[in-house]
């Protein structure tokens, strides 16, 4: 990557699930497993997909319309109990680590912006040994779930930089919306938990079929 390129974007924030940890899989099979645990009906893989990204609770609620609010402490307990049961059969995409590095040697500040629980969020970054590579980072119970730009209104504020400056990458329409709403300009990628033709009405700049996809774009583009 030329270090005598311009630079275009200040600050990227990047989603986590299915963008960067290769885990839209488990995760629908964990929603589908806690639904039904809690006596709900059993949403689909398409259904499913669509809520991650979201906060916990919202995007539970979401997939299981028809199961009461007194049950949702149960259904988010039985939703960890099934992930916590395979936090070790999941890993980062082959080409995050490279990607980040060349990221962070042109001096891109990177943030993690996504609908993980701060606990959750910090025991992954421990465990993938990448705390020391994210300068930053915001979860949806320490500010607002996705679309709300709250997250990304927080890391501009943190970081000083303004919302053409600051470029958000995720996998799902809710990540699309939260850039929209924030201002900010956004790349997709494919290879997560919604389909690229959701993607077009929310104008993203790029949509990355790969991880060496995104390397590439952002290596000419950021």
């Amino acid at each position: 990557m030329s270090s005598l390129r311009p630079r275009r974007f200040d600050l990227i924030a990047f989603d986590w699930d299915g963008t960067l940890f290769d885990s839209t899989q488990i995760i629908i099979r964990c929603i589908q497993q806690a639904v039904a645990d809690v006596g709900g009906t059993v949403p689909g893989d398409r259904e499913a997909a669509y809520v991650i990204g979201m906060g916990l609770m919202q995007a539970l609620a979401h997939a299981a319309p028809d199961v009461p609010q007194e049950k949702y402490p149960q259904l988010g307990e039985r939703y960890r109990f099934h992930y916590t049961a395979h936090q070790n059969d999941l890993s980062l995409f082959d080409g995050v680590l490279t990607m980040l590095d060349e990221l962070k040697a042109r001096h891109h500040w990177l943030a993690v912006a996504t609908g993980k629980s701060r606990r959750g969020l910090d025991e992954v970054l421990q465990s993938s040994q990448l705390h020391r590579v994210f300068d930053g980072s915001r979860t949806a119970d320490e500010t607002a779930g996705k679309p709300d730009p709250r997250m990304l209104h927080e890391l501009m504020r943190e970081f000083g930089t303004d919302p053409q400056r600051t470029l958000m990458i995720g996998d799902t329409t809710h990540d699309l919306q939260m850039a929209v709403n924030a201002g900010c300009p956004s790349v997709a990628v494919s290879y997560g938990a919604h389909e690229p033709g959701e993607f077009e009405s929310l104008s993203p700049l790029f949509v990355a079929h790969s991880v060496g996809d995104l390397h590439r774009w952002l290596a000419e583009n950021a």
